[in-house]
This record gives structure tokens, C-alpha cells and sequence, in this order.
């Protein structure tokens, strides 16, 4: 992917340094402390985290928020947590992702035609963004989105991701209403901006151990993205 383009790494720099929202604040620090047990000896990165991928990407993924003791300790998306456990591998086997796994920033993973990010970059209390903390984040997400000028497709994770992505094109002036647009799983809707959102359970413990979300379902969402990449 080689080095980001610049307008990228100034919009970084900014996420990093974001104390916008108190509590957020507060709780990323406060775990960044205290660590669970399994993590004790690592230094957990406590702060904003920055989207990743390919800035040339066909294929955006709206995440929710990073992990406490996922991205919130490695510092980059869905990495170190049971929801990168469950995504990587089935990036990997789709063609969107270089390896399986995702452990830290320096194992080597390098996406292709895919960029991650996050309705919010600091993680939240019980994975419960506040209305306030998405519309304080929506600043760094408008500027990211815009820039990614060559996506087509945008699979949400979750209706908080989803909700975010129609809330990005009413902020645009796109979108009058999400009303149309109803969460569910494998649903896809071509938006007015020209791209198609599809949307998916969320690869959380919580979802995939019940089986909500299965390894099949999952793949099923990667390969249509890739499909409607390429229409």
C-alpha cells in the first residue's frame, strides 16, 4: 500500500490527538491502566484509532468502535480482539486481506481494495456510543469518507455502522431520511450517492458464538462486496 497520501496521514494525526469526548477520554485511559489480566504485560495504545487499509479502496467496511482490549490496546482496527478472530480470516479467503490474522500493527497485514473504519474512534463504555460522541466523531468520518474517492461498495457491521453511513449522506445533503433504508442482514441498497451499502451482523463474540452470524454468512457478504466492486 506504501505510504498514505498526505491528506490521510494529516487526518490521522488529528484522530490521535482527538479529546473531544470526556467519557471516551476517560474510559480508554482507564482500561489502557488497568488491562486485563491476559494483556498485563502489554502497553496497551489508550488512544483515537485511526482507520486502515488501502486509501485506493473499491470497498469501505463501517465498523461500530474499537475493542477495549482489541484496537484500544494494538491501536489498529478489529486487531487483537475475538471480532478480528472471526473477519480476517474470511477477508483473507475473500481476497481482500493479505493474512488470516491480525494480532499488532507490525504482523505484516497489508489489505487490498479495502479500507476499515469506525463510527467512532475512542472505545466506549459497554460498546455504547453516546448520540453526542458519534456526532463528535462524524468530523473526523466526513473528512475520511470524502477522501476515499474511489469506493463503491460500503459493507456495514452492525446498524450503528450502517446508521452512521446514512447519516454521513444526510449530513451531505443527499439524504432526507434513514426511514427507507431498514438494518438487516445481507440487505443492500443502492444510495444516492452512487455507491451500494451492504449491511451485516456484527462479527462480535456476542453474535458469532450464538451463531447470529456464521463463518458462511459472513464470506456470503465479502464475496458480494467483491462482485459489486467489480460491476
Amino acid at each position: 500500500m506504501g505510504v498514505p497520501p498526505h491528506w490521510l496521514t494529516v487526518l490521522n494525526h488529528e484522530v490521535i490527538a482527538c479529546t473531544r469526548c470526556p467519557r471516551l477520554v476517560e474510559y480508554r485511559e482507564m482500561v489502557a491502566r488497568e488491562k486485563r489480566r491476559a494483556y498485563r504485560d502489554c502497553a496497551y495504545w489508550g488512544k483515537p484509532v485511526p482507520g486502515f487499509g488501502d486509501p485506493e479502496a473499491r470497498v469501505l467496511i463501517m465498523g461500530l468502535a474499537p475493542g477495549a482490549h482489541g484496537s484500544n490496546r494494538t491501536g489498529r482496527p478489529f486487531t487483537g480482539d475475538a471480532s478480528g478472530k472471526f473477519m480476517f480470516p474470511v477477508l483473507h479467503e475473500t481476497g481482500f486481506a493479505s493474512q488470516p490474522n491480525a494480532t499488532d500493527v507490525d504482523d505484516g497485514l497489508r489489505l487490498k481494495d479495502l479500507y476499515i473504519t469506525a463510527a467512532v474512534r475512542c472505545a466506549p463504555p459497554a460498546n455504547k456510543p453516546t448520540p453526542q460522541e458519534l456526532a463528535e466523531c462524524s468530523y473526523f468520518l466526513d473528512r475520511e469518507i470524502a477522501g476515499l474517492e474511489r469506493v463503491k461498495v460500503v459493507v456495514a457491521l452492525g446498524k450503528i455502522g450502517f446508521d452512521a453511513y446514512l447519516n454521513y449522506l444526510k449530513r451531505r445533503g443527499l439524504l432526507a431520511t434513514r426511514l427507507p433504508y431498514l438494518f438487516k442482514h445481507a440487505a443492500s441498497y443502492r444510495l444516492p450517492d452512487g455507491k451500494r451499502l451492504l449491511a451485516s451482523y456484527h462479527p462480535s463474540n456476542q453474535n458469532t458464538q450464538t451463531g447470529k452470524l456464521t463463518r458462511k454468512m459472513f464470506v456470503e457478504i465479502f464475496k458480494e462486496a467483491a462482485r459489486l466492486a467489480d460491476g
